[in-house]
């Protein structure tokens, strides 16, 4: 596993999911994770040739929408339950997954200079 199929397989959930949230709860903010989704998908073929800007923006935005689901989404899922929750759990998880491998392709590539 590197970081290119890490992120892949966020953007992809991030997508997936936002719009499943989206389509049940037919609210516009459930198109955020969504929106997160597609730019880090379009960062995939530069995370691939290992784009150091590239990685760099996927990396933020990462950050951006795990903290953005910590702080604002997963209170709220925790109180009401259900689906919900299991959607938001799964995000940040694919999310934290993604900054592991982003991590320890940044040490990689420091420890290969």
């Amino acid at each position: 596993m590197n970081s290119f199929k890490a992120n892949l397989i966020n953007s992809l959930s991030l997508m997936f999911i936002g719009l499943w949230g989206y389509f049940e709860v037919v609210s516009p903010t459930a198109l955020i994770p969504v929106i997160f989704g597609v730019i880090l998908l379009l960062c995939t073929n530069g995370l691939k040739k290992q784009n150091k800007l590239i990685a760099h923006i996927a990396v933020l935005l990462t950050l951006i929408i795990l903290i953005a689901l910590i702080i604002m989404r997963l209170p709220k899922s925790l109180d009401s339950g259900g689906v919900g929750l299991i959607r938001v759990v799964i995000m940040i998880l694919t999310s934290i997954f993604s900054m592991v491998y982003f991590v320890k392709s940044f040490i990689a590539n420091r420890k290969n200079k």
